[in-house]
């Protein structure tokens, strides 16, 4: 019996892939990015708030290698909620240096940690703002409890709302990554109490940023020049804590969607040092994801 499947609700990526004028070091890693079907193999949530087309590991794969990315990090979306087979199968056939960021319920079991952390799993997402896995309440527990593996959380939240989970975030057992900027108001300003409060949490030496998904963050189109000043504050602050990431497949977006080599370009304007580049690029991925 055939099985009828849903139609798109949001539009896909850029399939030709411009390359990039800058040039990638080795090693360097897409730290958040996230796969989606094929559809007649891994099914989407009943509650699900969108249904995207099919972006494969065969696409993702496509695309890196026109870029110049050798390593990347696949983070469970929320159509899924807490089946991740499509990452899990990702990581398992191994044809990518890949590790994975799951979402889990709280009564996720043991053993079902240790196959994940086996795969190349190294961290589960919390998200505070839709529900598709761990809520903010279940955070304490699940950090005590992936401690021993070496995994962190990573947090999804909006800008106006980080500065109430600050301490929530700091007395966890684990490193938080924060995703996307923390995608703070720009027409606040770089002195905002949201941005103050990231500032702050970054400096503490417990807390990652991915600089990635400018587009969700920004008051324009591309190059998202009113993002520039709070991509280069934090890398100031602490570039040893960053991250890079594409955000493929793009989900979800209100402004034109962007296309990957492009965004590889903003980092020549947001980091013109290429030492600092490959700091973010290569090493801290390296030694947050194990690879």
């Amino acid at each position: 019996m055939a099985v009828e499947l849903a139609a798109p609700t949001i539009p896909g990526p850029i399939a030709d892939t411009k390359k990039p004028k800058l040039k990638m070091p080795a090693g360097a890693c897409d730290c958040h990015a996230h796969l989606f079907g094929p559809q007649t193999k891994y099914r989407y949530a009943a509650n699900r708030r969108y249904t995207p087309p099919d972006a494969t590991l065969d696409d993702y794969i496509g695309m890196l290698k026109t870029i110049g990315v050798e390593r990347a990090v696949l983070v469970q979306p929320s159509v899924y909620l807490t089946d991740n087979a499509v990452i899990l199968d990702a990581l398992a056939v191994k044809r990518f240096p890949l590790r994975a960021v799951a979402a889990v319920s709280n009564d996720v079991s043991d053993a079902e940690l240790a196959r994940m952390n086996a795969l190349g799993v190294r961290g589960v997402r919390i998200n505070f703002r839709n529900n598709n896995g761990a809520t903010p309440d279940m955070a304490p527990r699940l950090a005590e409890r992936i401690a021993p593996l070496g995994w962190h959380l990573q947090v999804h939240v909006n800008g106006k709302d980080f500065a109430a989970a600050v301490p929530l975030l700091e007395d966890l057992a684990v490193d938080v990554v924060l995703d996307h900027i923390v995608q703070v108001p720009v027409t606040d300003g770089l002195n905002s109490s949201a941005f103050d409060a990231i500032r702050q949490f970054v400096r503490t030496g417990r807390g990652w940023v991915k600089l990635s998904a400018p587009m969700r963050m920004s008051n324009q189109e591309y190059p998202y020049a009113d993002v520039n000043p709070f991509v280069q504050a934090l890398v100031d602050i602490a570039p040893e804590r960053m991250l890079w990431a594409t955000d493929w497949p793009h989900t979800t977006l209100t402004k034109k969607m962007p296309n990957d080599g492009d965004l590889v370009d903003l980092l020549s304007t947001w980091i013109p040092d290429a030492e600092t580049r490959r700091t973010l690029l290569v090493d801290n991925p390296a030694r947050l994801y194990g690879f």
